[in-house]
């Protein structure tokens, strides 16, 4: 277990962290099956921009991985295309 002031913080702080990084992958997750669960071509492209958006934002706060979130986005618009 951590003894010092400084372990007890980062102990604090990371699962503080982890906790918040759980919401908005799970939200991602959510938001990405709903799209592809669309199945009228309007309502996807009109759902694809605010995905790709959340996906850009989970890239940034490093998530998840910028490759995952390129391949997730690419993925999603060629569905959204083939529709």
């Amino acid at each position: 277990m951590a003894n010092h002031q400084s372990a007890k913080k980062r102990i604090r702080q990371s699962e503080k962290r982890r906790v918040h990084n759980k919401y908005y992958a799970k939200s991602a997750r959510s938001a990405i099956k709903q799209l592809r669960d669309t199945s009228e071509k309007e309502a996807a492209q009109e759902l694809l921009p605010k995905v790709a958006s959340l996906i850009d934002k989970l890239a940034k706060r490093n998530i998840i991985h910028k490759n995952k979130a390129a391949n997730l986005k690419s993925k999603l618009t060629r569905k959204v295309n083939k529709l």
